[in-house]
């Protein structure tokens, strides 16, 4: 990738990660546009949180190239970081600090103004008000699961990124996932959402990225990937 494309919102080439002698990502290419909503499918070990980790500058690539709005990852790090969000599968919540404490320490960490009514608004998008002054460690998992979302989208980020971020919900917090997907579709931000629900991915989103064993298998419109091979696939492992 000599030079970064401008209306590109990820960018990646050749892109590979080791984790010892085992691969995780095995030459990744791929461009997603500012405003796509993408779902990224494939079973458990495919590089799906790897990739999301590359992106959000938590991890760094073996092999290979990657700029998030232009910025590559390996030298403007800072910049990438401050347009990214990531929920990870271990979100970084710290028991003993209350909910409204998480996030006011997620705020300095990001740079924000450290506001209680901005903070307690921001639970309030993930069913949380109640809750804003309990310590985390009273909380079950789905409660923390709604924080740690909380947590991902407090900057704001242009570049949303979730790993299974429906995992341990109710129902009503099912629906709230969705909502704020669909807030960050109508305001025009990117996502990119790894997931095993696939009727959520193919719902929430416009277009499928699926891996195995760290390479894409598929990457096209969600209305074509039903007709595709790694349609079939996804149902041994859904």
């Amino acid at each position: 990738m000599s030079s970064s494309s401008p209306s590109a919102a990820v960018e990646a080439a050749g892109l590979a990660k080791r984790y010892g002698r085992a691969w995780a990502l095995r030459g990744i290419d791929l461009s997603i546009r500012p405003g796509e909503a993408v779902a990224l499918l494939g079973p458990n070990g495919s590089g799906k949180s790897t990739l999301l980790r590359i992106l959000a500058t938590a991890t760094r690539p073996t092999h290979g190239e990657v700029r998030v709005f232009g910025f590559p990852i390996r030298t403007d790090g800072d910049t990438v970081r401050r347009r990214v969000g990531l929920l990870s599968d271990r979100p970084p919540l710290y028991d003993e600090l209350t909910a409204l404490e998480n996030l006011a320490f997620a705020a300095a960490m990001y740079g924000l103004p450290v506001r209680d009514d901005g903070l307690r608004a921001a639970l309030a998008t993930v069913g949380l008000p109640r809750v804003a002054d309990a310590r985390v460690r009273t909380f079950s998992q789905g409660m923390a699961q709604r924080l740690a979302l909380a947590r991902a989208t407090l900057q704001s980020p242009d570049l949303v990124l979730l790993d299974e971020p429906y995992n341990a919900l109710d129902v009503e917090g099912l629906r709230l996932v969705d909502q704020l997907l669909a807030r960050v579709r109508a305001a025009g931000k990117t996502a990119i959402l790894a997931t095993h629900h696939i009727a959520k991915g193919l719902a929430q989103c416009d277009r499928v990225i699926a891996l195995s064993g760290g390479r894409v298998t598929f990457d096209g419109p969600t209305a074509r990937f039903a007709a595709s091979p790694a349609a079939d696939e996804a149902g041994a492992w859904a």
